[in-house]
């Protein structure tokens, strides 16, 4: 690679401050841009046509041998040579990892959501940035038409939510959206808006999920938000045989989708 590299090694450097900044969802809302960590990610994001801004690498290890190649160097609008210290400012770990990128948001458009063979994952509030990463790789896995986010959730671009996803943001279309306005919309295009419930009288294993299906999963501790709840077709359960009270919200995302794969590809 022939890319030209700039050198920074004060974390007082105006650029590390913005980079920095982007730990805070208000500035990373406020400027669009988001902070990528690792090699995998960074692969990931320039396969997929991301707009990276530039990518950072500790000047004691040297630029990852992974990212030499031109698929991946000629995405960086620049290339950074910074001390550790820099990258554990940007990061925030007392560990960093060896390089990280700065990537634009994406946008994407809504007409996905409403295929003929829609499989849509809608979170009404859920709010661990684990869980909603988790959940976009489940979805990944499945093959899912998209996930999208309603009020309450995790940012998409929490850096904890970005590691979870392992790459799988880059996928499929994320979207956020107004619940309020979207499920009704979905259920007037011929959505089935499926939901989960303790309290559900049909296993999810009974439920047809061979149609347009979006599966509407709700809040970690207090479930689907009253609003969503009366605009769902339908609430289904995950049988239990054994004495645990309740699945953790993604285990349980994760369960129904490959329910739907599975009669999907029977």
């Amino acid at each position: 690679m022939n890319t030209p590299i700039t050198r920074i090694t004060s974390v007082q450097n105006a650029k590390v401050k913005q980079w920095a900044a982007l730990l805070e969802k208000k500035h990373r809302d406020r400027s669009g841009r988001y902070i990528i960590e690792g090699v995998h990610l960074i692969q990931e994001a320039a396969a997929s046509g991301a707009e990276i801004e530039c990518i950072v690498f500790d000047e004691e290890r040297g630029i990852p041998a992974e990212l030499r190649d031109d698929a991946v160097s000629s995405t960086a609008g620049e290339w950074v040579s910074a001390v550790p210290t820099i990258l554990a400012k940007c990061t925030g770990t007392s560990t960093p990892p060896p390089v990280f990128a700065v990537v634009a948001k994406r946008s994407y458009p809504t007409e996905t959501l409403y295929d003929s063979q829609a499989l849509v994952v809608v979170l009404d509030g859920v709010s661990d940035p684990g869980n909603v990463g988790t959940i976009i790789r489940s979805a990944d896995a499945v093959g899912a038409s998209a996930v999208v986010l309603g009020a309450g959730c995790a940012d998409l671009y929490n850096p904890k939510t970005v590691r979870s996803t392992m790459g799988s943001l880059y996928h499929l279309p994320v979207l956020h959206a107004d619940l309020g306005e979207l499920l009704p919309e979905g259920k007037r295009r011929g959505m089935r808006l499926l939901g989960t419930s303790l309290q559900a009288q049909h296993s999810c294993y009974g439920c047809d999920w061979t149609g347009p299906t979006w599966l509407v999963m709700g809040n970690e501790s207090k479930g689907l938000s009253p609003e969503a709840e009366r605009l769902v077709d339908e609430t289904v359960r995950i049988p239990m045989r054994g004495k645990a009270e309740s699945l953790n919200v993604a285990m349980a995302t994760t369960v129904l989708l490959y329910e739907a794969l599975r009669q999907r590809e029977g």
